[in-house]
């Protein structure tokens, strides 16, 4: 039985987060009851088993991100990471203002560090144009770092039209002119092969309640010594305090099963994707899919029904089928997306604008069912706007 036919909305809103997986939490549970250990305590077993937790976690973190464990070090999460990234990255310049080559689409986590460091005349930033498929100008990257760029920020795949960027060869760009390179894997991680140290990526940010581990946990791949080189010291298990060790080793579950899983799981979730495509393009008339259809994560499906405005079809939807119109961290908000924005779209494609997002757990059942749902809330929306006109 779906969730929908069990009272319970469907669930379609995985990039903005997860459900753990039971074999996580299961592991979250154990080191909550059983191996309670402070990482720190380094007097008995309990602390030794639990600082073994943190060293396994970091080493499957490492091979999801094709990395060393040396370079793995543990957050909160991605808005975390990415703040530490930039930090450092200020805070070892040879010369401030740090110049900065970031695309218009990367999320608020990164917007907001930058504008934080650029208020205090630390950073300067050149913003990175994309095309109307939210596609990046790489002409224009190479330019920027032509031109003197220290630091390029570019995320991995893009958290609202789920474009996939060309990370190898941003990174390849970027080392060749010396400049250092901050991606945010946070959408990525599990879903796209990455390989930081072969890459030369500089930074590199993830999440793990977007991969199906407990929220509060995060990794950041940067320099070995990473926080011991400079002035700028991370917290949350990667310089002073208390290690997170349930979520430092929820995290590393979640990493070694999307290691092992991901292949089948993108192969499934991109067909389900791509039926609910096309149940909704053949039943709504002048429904219009964003984004890059080539080069997009295999469970996003971000869509328009211009002149349907999308907060009146999401309140219809609200108890059958939960989606956003956007990212969790604007979804709601009386701006236009800065997303879609960037990309030059019509306003009435940015007001009528619709995230999907499956996911593992997402059944076929599931699916068919939301296709049914959305079709019905847009004609709903459709029919009322037709009588205030009348």
């Amino acid at each position: 039985m779906t969730r929908e036919l069990a009272g319970l909305p469907i669930y379609l809103d995985y990039h903005a987060t997860t459900p753990v997986d039971p074999r996580v939490a299961a592991i979250v549970l154990r080191v909550m009851t059983a191996d309670f250990g402070n990482a720190n305590s380094a007097e008995h077993v309990y602390g030794d088993v639990a600082a073994d937790l943190v060293e396994e976690a970091r080493a499957h973190v490492a091979a999801l991100m094709g990395t060393v464990p040396e370079t793995v070090n543990f957050t909160s999460g991605s808005t975390e990471s990415i703040r530490f990234a930039i930090g450092h990255a200020v805070s070892v310049s040879k010369k401030l203002p740090l110049r900065v080559a970031a695309t218009m689409v990367e999320h608020r986590a990164i917007l907001d560090a930058l504008a934080a460091h650029e208020a205090h005349g630390e950073l300067v930033v050149r913003w990175l144009p994309v095309d109307r498929r939210g596609r990046l100008d790489l002409e224009a990257l190479e330019h920027a770092c032509r031109q003197g760029a220290d630091l390029v920020c570019v995320m991995a795949a893009n958290n609202e039209v789920g474009v996939i960027y060309p990370v190898e060869q941003v990174s390849q760009i970027t080392a060749h002119y010396g400049a250092q390179s901050l991606i945010d894997a946070t959408q990525a991680a599990g879903h796209l092969p990455i390989r930081a140290q072969e890459w030369n990526i500089t930074y590199l940010a993830l999440s793990a309640h977007k991969i199906y581990g407990p929220k509060g946990a995060g990794a950041l791949v940067a320099p070995r010594g990473f926080g011991a080189r400079s002035s700028y010291h991370p917290v949350s298990g990667v310089g002073e305090g208390t290690p997170n060790v349930p979520g430092i080793a929820g995290l590393g579950e979640a990493c070694r099963l999307r290691d092992l899983e991901h292949a089948a799981d993108e192969k499934r979730m991109a067909a389900q994707r791509d039926r609910l495509e096309s149940l909704l393009l053949a039943a709504i008339d002048g429904l219009v899919v964003n984004g890059d259809p080539e080069h997009r994560l295999s469970n996003n499906l971000h869509i328009a029904v211009p002149g349907v405005p999308n907060n009146a079809v999401i309140a219809r939807l609200r108890r059958r089928v939960a989606l956003s119109s956007g990212a969790a961290c604007s979804s709601g908000a009386e701006t236009p997306s800065h997303v879609l924005q960037a990309m030059g779209l019509p306003h009435e494609i940015q007001g009528s604008a619709l995230r999907i997002s499956n996911g593992k757990f997402t059944t076929d059942e599931e699916i068919e069912c939301a296709a049914e749902q959305i079709t019905s809330a847009v004609a709903s929306v459709r029919h009322a706007l037709k009588g205030v006109m009348a």
